[in-house]
């Protein structure tokens, strides 16, 4: 890149206006001869952040922050000197001059200015004809019965693309070509490229729109797709981008994470609930780029995709490669057919209760697995390539809780350090947890009629074994086969060799349903509990205590 000049880095210092600067990011108050104001880079309650006007520095008593304006962009949007040059002369209008830039590079620095320039006049365009225009009303409507009130909508920019054909020739009569036109996104055919739709204009990271993302509003719309964005070009890379990550910068380095949903109303409704430092990755995973991006800010970061199977890939894909960065990774969980806007207002809530990362793949593997021997296997592989830590302590005892793991197996689950130390222990004894179903099973096949009250009570979740699943729905009456068949004769068998009588299957289906309710309270417990969980954890509780002293009175 051609190096800026000396002469038009000092005509950007003197244009600077540096309360106007500081103002923006921070509520600046005169006192006397100079400004003070919160720091804008620490927490602080009593302002001991000071602004030179004059000499256009600033000074923090608090926490020693220091330097000049082009220091001060630097710092707040994370940009080389360079960039911040370029970031102070777009804002106050300084016409910058390049040494040693060849005509081919000038032609291109200056045809993508004139794109980024077509491009602000339409996302002005866009605005007024969403709030100023009759038109605007219905959609006006429909943000208002989304929750989005007027204040965020305009502070993120949204548009509304009149029906038909209309910017194209206004972008012609201030004299943009057609070829322009294009290479911005804007058209398609000689027409408007968007049409009847709601506009959520995309930023880079300094803030300059580069493209947009466009809600479908209408059934007729030609474009079949709800969201559409600009076509990928010379601007407008989707990869590149993470929704509202120019406004969020700020709050992501001072609060130390950042928040990434899936939509764009996400964070509108969030930032609205005073939730700032919050992206949006437009229904995708994360990027190497998002990633980097994200990493230059902050070395957290809470992930929180929709509770379907495309979000929970979304949320592996993002959270692996994030993981692989070096990132503190963690996930929030929502409810079945919930997104973070339908309850802005608690999501702290949901933030403190965040899994992290190592948890959410230990859960998620073992839900996953085809049966309790497979999980073991599959979570022992996992754990093993991870050193000891807090966190992998808690998703130890995760695992072990969730495959009702005895004493003796858990050590499989320990860093390989201390798997030496430990003695071998056999994985079939994972089975083991077997018995108890085997058992009850036994006790039912030798008096089906009596023990089908037991085994109507009882359902697959609480049978770890596919064929022990098979063969309680046969003795309810669900249907039967050649497998079944030869499983009674073996339980018969088994019965009689263990002394199981068919007046113990009562106890035993207790037995069956106190394990099922000590797993769900387990994984609650290692869990991001919301106050749903928390209710449903202290009724299972009851429902244990009940259960024990059930059990307790047949002995």
């Amino acid at each position: 890149m051609a190096r800026i000049k000396d002469s038009s880095v000092e005509a950007v210092r003197a244009a600077v206006d540096m309360v106007e600067l500081v103002g923006a990011r921070t509520q600046v108050r005169k006192a006397g001869a100079r400004y003070t104001a919160r720091c804008p880079f620490h927490e602080e309650r009593t302002p001991s952040f000071s602004v030179n006007a004059v000499d256009k520095l600033y000074y923090c008593f608090g926490c020693g922050a220091k330097g000049d304006a082009i220091t001060f962009v630097r710092e707040t949007e994370n940009l080389d000197f360079a960039a911040a040059i370029e970031w102070l002369g777009e804002r106050f209008r300084v016409q910058l001059e390049y040494e040693d830039e060849s005509p081919q590079q000038d032609a291109e620095r200056r045809r993508r200015q004139r794109l980024l320039a077509l491009l602000e006049q339409a996302t002005a365009f866009y605005e007024r004809y969403l709030w100023e225009t009759a038109a605007g009303e219905p959609v006006r409507a429909y943000l208002a019965g989304r929750g989005l009130g007027e204040e965020v909508c305009r502070e993120f920019r949204l548009g509304l693309a009149p029906r038909g054909t209309m910017l194209v020739p206004k972008a012609r009569e201030q004299g943009f070509t057609p070829q322009e036109l294009a290479g911005a996104g804007l058209s398609r055919r000689g027409g408007d490229y968007f049409s009847g739709r709601l506009l959520f204009p995309l930023a880079d990271a300094r803030g300059r729109v580069v493209g947009f993302q466009a809600r479908k509003l209408s059934e007729d719309d030609p474009m079949r797709a709800k969201y559409v964005n600009s076509p990928e070009g010379e601007l407008f890379r989707k990869g590149d981008l993470l929704y509202g990550l120019h406004a969020a910068r700020i709050a992501i380095a001072k609060h130390g994470r950042a928040v990434v949903v899936e939509g764009n109303t996400d964070v509108l409704a969030l930032r609205q609930a005073a939730v700032e430092p919050v992206v949006a990755s437009m229904g995708t995973a994360l990027t190497a780029r998002h990633v980097q991006e994200l990493g230059r800010l902050t070395r957290v970061v809470y992930l929180c995709f929709d509770a379907d199977a495309a979000g929970e890939a979304a949320t592996l894909r993002g959270m692996e490669l994030a993981h692989g960065e070096g990132l503190d990774v963690r996930v929030v969980p929502l409810p079945p057919g919930t997104d973070p806007a339908d309850d802005a207002a608690g999501f702290d809530d949901r933030l403190r209760h965040a899994e992290p990362y190592l948890l959410y793949r230990v859960r998620l593997t073992i839900e996953r697995a085809e049966n309790r021997q497979a999980g073991f296997d599959q979570a022992v592989e996992m754990l093993g390539g991870f050193r000891d830590s807090p966190e992998r302590q808690d998703a130890q005892r995760l695992a072990a809780d969730m495959l009702n793991l005895p004493p003796e197996l858990q050590s499989a689950l320990a860093p390989s350090r201390e798997r030496r130390r430990a003695p071998t222990v056999s994985r079939k004894i994972v089975q083991a947890g077997d018995r108890l179903e085997r058992m009850f099973l036994a006790a039912c096949v030798l008096d089906p009629e009596a023990a089908a009250p037991y085994v109507h009570e009882l359902g697959d979740e609480h049978f770890d074994s596919l064929d022990h699943r098979r063969l309680r729905a046969h003795l309810a009456g669900e249907g039967g086969d050649e497998e079944t068949a030869a499983l009674r004769a073996e339980l018969w068998a088994t019965a009689e060799q263990h002394g199981v009588t068919a007046d113990r299957a009562r106890g035993l289906a207790l037995e069956l349903k106190k394990r099922w309710v000590e797993r769900q309270i387990a994984a609650l417990e290692h869990g991001a509990m919301t106050r749903e969980d928390e209710r449903r954890h202290a009724d299972l509780v009851r429902f244990r205590g009940e259960l024990r002293d059930a059990v307790a009175a047949l002995v």
